[in-house]
């Protein structure tokens, strides 16, 4: 059996993890780490992303990590990503932990300390809220079961780009060795710059790499469900009601674009912005995007945090009207 081959560990609380060497997603519900005894990390496994908790998880990709983890243990040190080993930094080591109170401290709650005291200092940028961005983001797409294999590469991709076809095994990204999809997220965390990023794969037998040019805003992800960015995210009070097709003709919107109508009920944050009731909304901070109206409202709370003014675009008496609307 697998897992006879490992000595398995449960953590519960994270009170007494070394943030510094222990570092993973704490938005996720379940992390786990290949270890030797020396603390030396071979990889990572579990990640998710915005469609749900195990949406990159599967019991035979766990499987697969742990495969490649004892690969490495075997092959020890010739495979080995050294981190640096800088001094143990605990959750009491935030300033802000002082704040937390006695309870319990949940994984979320750590994103949450560090953003308080990054905003003490004057050092977060609003870009932070995109951690662990998706190998998708580069145009990788992995295999669930097998989590360094290219299950499809994104066109028009930096991926696509330099050549990755689907059926590569990734050996190397940002770096790092790449063994599921955590270890895939984990060096995009950790790859700060728009420099661009090495890749290495192997296609059959032979071995390649190349420098993935990466687009300026290829950290942005849908960041919607992260339970440590509630208090980030702004309401999107609409009521919408979907136009019908003669609707559409009748103003001349495409087919596929997401609009929808006002409804009777107009927020008061909406009323301030000037928004009315039967107003046609065809945009919100941006060109209009295709899909339908939990499309066009939710790419609101992806894109734009509380406090920031967004345009809103509307059709009044089919007329285009721009609204400014402070985000709450």
């Amino acid at each position: 059996m697998l897992a006879r081959q490992f000595v398995l560990a449960r953590l519960t609380k994270i009170e007494s993890v070394d943030l510094n060497h222990f570092r993973f997603d704490y938005d996720l519900t379940w992390s786990c780490f290949f270890i030797n005894a020396d603390l030396t990390i071979y990889g990572r496994y579990g990640g998710r992303d915005a469609s749900g908790p195990d949406a990159r998880n599967s019991l035979e990709g766990l499987a697969y990590a742990m495969k490649r983890a004892l690969d490495r243990h075997v092959a020890v040190p010739k495979f080995i990503d050294p981190l640096p080993r800088s001094k143990p930094f605990m959750v009491r080591d935030f300033k802000a932990y002082a704040s937390h109170g006695t309870g319990c401290v949940h994984c979320h709650n750590i994103k949450e300390m560090e953003r308080a005291d990054l905003k003490a200092l004057g050092t977060w940028s609003r870009d932070d809220v995109y951690a662990y961005p998706l190998p998708d983001n580069v145009g990788i797409i992995l295999e669930t079961d097998r989590g360094d294999m290219v299950r499809h590469i994104v066109p028009n991709s930096a991926a696509e780009k330099v050549g990755l076809q689907s059926g590569d095994r990734i050996t190397k990204l940002a770096n790092h060795h790449i063994a599921s999809f955590a270890d895939a997220s984990f060096v995009l965390d950790m790859w700060k710059s728009g420099k661009p990023m090495p890749v290495a794969w192997i296609r059959g037998e032979t071995t390649h790499s190349a420098m993935l040019a990466l687009a300026r805003d290829w950290r942005q992800t849908n960041i919607t469900w992260r339970p440590s960015l509630l208090d980030l995210l702004p309401a999107v009070p609409f009521a919408p009601v979907e136009l019908t097709e003669n609707e559409r003709l009748q103003l001349g919107i495409a087919a596929g674009q997401a609009v929808f109508r006002q409804g009777n009920r107009v927020h008061p944050s909406l009323m301030a912005s000037g928004l009315l009731a039967g107003d046609v909304v065809v945009s919100i901070g941006g060109k209009p995007i295709q899909g339908t109206s939990d499309d066009l409202l939710g790419n609101v709370r992806r894109r734009h945090l509380k406090g920031e003014t967004v345009s809103v675009n509307v059709l009044r008496s089919g007329r285009p009207v721009e609204l400014k609307l402070l985000l709450r």
